[in-house]
């Protein structure tokens, strides 16, 4: 099977877990902590073995993570998705530099903080007329795995997306010592549990702690939870 996105699906099932067809690329990966505790890379770890249909666990209570075993049922999982439809550029406010700008759709955040690692992104788009500045810049947008931030060149206003394949990633955030959320790559298609597809974005993050507020998508409760997945 080709690498085309259309090629896969992640499902909402209501108060369930996550039915993931076309066995996309799923790999554990761990986001590597600089001196401050910030991340400053990924590491990928094995490629998980996916089934043709597989169900991942959304409750953060299955015993088989990242697969669900049916804990849902058990715990009484409330996973109403509460994001709405809003698309990206709803919700984003543009920050407007010399050389480089950026959008920022707040609602999206995943806590990941990528974009503090060289003061913050908010700071260097000022300054983007300095190429060293301008390269940290977009570097640190384009590990942003939620999609929260985007660099836009200004000369054409082009978007400087990182050229994903779909998959998935099973994040474990080194510098808060806990599991992250479902790393989405690639723009492969998640269908909410009434039937409704949410924007194709290239990057996204969903809850699989089962405390976001903003479910399906990670809203950085795993870091308040101190989720555990035990990989």
């Amino acid at each position: 099977m080709s690498d085309d996105p259309v090629n896969f699906r992640i499902k909402v099932t209501k108060n369930g877990p996550y039915r993931v067809s076309g066995q996309p690329h799923t790999r554990l990966r761990r986001m590597v902590a600089g001196s401050d505790g910030n991340p400053v890379s990924y590491q990928d770890g094995a490629e998980m073995q996916m089934p043709a249909a597989a169900y991942l666990c959304r409750c953060g209570h299955s015993a088989k993570k990242p697969f669900c075993d049916g804990s849902h049922a058990r715990v009484g999982f409330d996973g109403t998705e509460t994001a709405g439809g809003e698309v990206y550029g709803d919700m984003a406010r543009t920050f407007e530099g010399p050389e480089l700008s950026f959008t920022d759709a707040k609602p999206l955040c995943a806590r990941a903080r990528f974009c503090d690692v060289k003061g913050t992104v908010w700071e260097q788009y000022a300054q983007t007329d300095d190429p060293t500045v301008a390269a940290d810049f977009v570097q640190e947008i384009q590990m942003c795995p939620s999609g929260r931030l985007r660099a836009v060149r200004n000369a054409d206003r082009a978007v400087l997306e990182p050229a994903l394949a779909p998959g998935i990633g099973i994040l474990k955030d080194e510098g808060k010592a806990c599991s992250g959320p479902l790393q989405i790559e690639g723009g492969i298609v998640v269908e909410s549990a009434d039937g409704e597809v949410y924007e194709h974005r290239n990057r996204m993050t969903l809850c699989r702690c089962g405390a976001s507020k903003n479910k399906p998508f990670c809203d950085g409760s795993h870091i308040g939870i101190d989720f555990q997945d035990g990989l």
